[in-house]
């Protein structure tokens, strides 16, 4: 019998979660297996993905013209098809969530991106959220901006699970760290319970690639007389994002260290675990598991698309690698100061944040556009 690579990598105290969420899957029971049978210990959506599964599927039909009836706008049929899923989803991850303790389980929906750089509405929405789905399993995903990091400090505070997504720096993985544990200090000093909070830290890595390989191919494009220059540039393609995941994983060993975490700890708090995103390849020459074999490690998620779960289940090469060559992953990252690379690593993160909201909103008004096409198509004339 041909062994499931998905579920060798829990062994190694990683989680595999799933990047992907439709009525299709809740359905047709494709969901239920992957929990059940292949691994899959939790959810994670974006706008993206709810405009992919609600565009032109007429699975959602019904509910829009109940909806409809109910006089609904178009924002709120979204939100109840949205949340509808997502319960769906929390229920059948519920067992998950009893089994770990409360460690997995969590199915995550994304505060409007609208409101990225909005502290109060993104609390506001977040509590909203939390309250109307209804999910002890649920996670609010808030995206790790400037505005987003005090609204994760109070919900947290709150009680609330969040999943802090758009990290792309090692600085912005360390602040959404310690934004967590002011929060659960807070809560602390309320004389609350935190042994039952969970959060994760979303880090995104092929995107961080594509960046820097685009900038490396412009300069490989201008003519490279030099051969060493040549593969000195060469030598930096493809290997960023898993350099910088692995630096960021080193920071999060110094937190968990610390005395204001230990004091947590001891209380019951729960680590909060680096998530590793956007591990779908871009580049068809780079191994299609690459963002999955690389990073395997204890207290650390991976959230999956389908293809790469088909791909991982199939061929991973599972060993806990993520403190593996960490001195060469520093190395690395130094060596794009070097004037003949001259890539600006702060720069490219700040593009790709940027650029990670704009990916989310674009599909949101999309979506919602959308929406009110059908909206219009089903009503009553």
């Amino acid at each position: 019998m041909t062994t499931n690579q998905l579920l060798e990598i829990k062994k190694y105290g990683q989680s595999i979660w799933m990047d992907n969420l439709s009525r299709d899957i809740i359905q047709s029971g494709e969901l239920k297996n992957l929990v059940e049978n292949q691994g899959i210990s939790g959810i994670t959506s974006n706008p993206s993905i709810f405009e992919k599964a609600m565009v032109g599927n007429v699975i959602y039909d019904q509910d829009i013209e109940a909806a409809i009836r109910k006089g609904l706008s178009t924002q709120e049929i979204y939100e109840s098809l949205a949340f509808g899923d997502i319960r769906y989803a929390c229920d059948i991850l519920r067992p998950v969530y009893e089994a770990t303790d409360g460690l997995d389980g969590y199915v995550s929906i994304e505060v409007p991106p609208t409101i990225a750089h909005d502290t109060q509405k993104t609390i506001e929405e977040a509590r909203r959220y939390f309250q109307e789905v209804g999910r002890e399993n649920l996670m609010i995903k808030i995206p790790g901006t400037e505005a987003g990091l005090p609204a994760v400090e109070q919900v947290i505070s709150e009680g609330m699970n969040v999943n802090i997504t758009l990290l792309f720096s090692v600085d912005s993985y360390v602040n959404t760290a310690w934004a967590y544990i002011r929060g659960l200090e807070k809560r602390v000093s309320e004389g609350k319970d935190i042994s039952r909070i969970s959060s994760v830290a979303s880090f995104f890595l092929s995107r961080i690639d594509s960046n820097i390989d685009g900038k490396i191919d412009e300069k490989l494009s201008q003519g490279v007389d030099d051969i060493n220059l040549e593969a000195k540039l060469k030598s930096v393609k493809g290997k960023v994002a898993i350099a910088n995941a692995k630096i960021a994983y080193q920071e999060y060993k110094k937190i968990i260290n610390d005395e204001r975490w230990q004091a947590l700890a001891a209380k019951g708090a729960n680590v909060q675990r680096l998530l590793w995103a956007s591990t779908s390849t871009k580049d068809p020459s780079y191994s299609d598991v690459m963002y999955v074999d690389e990073l395997i490690g204890k207290d650390t998620v991976n959230t999956l698309p389908p293809v790469t779960i088909e791909a991982c289940a199939d061929h991973c090469d599972v060993d806990s690698r993520v403190e593996t060559d960490v001195e060469a992953a520093y190395k690395l990252i130094e060596s794009l100061k070097d004037p003949e690379i001259n890539i600006d690593l702060d720069q490219v993160m700040d593009e790709l944040l940027t650029e990670g909201i704009d990916k989310f909103i674009k599909p949101f008004e999309s979506l919602i556009s959308s929406l009110e096409d059908k909206v219009k198509h089903l009503s009553p004339v």
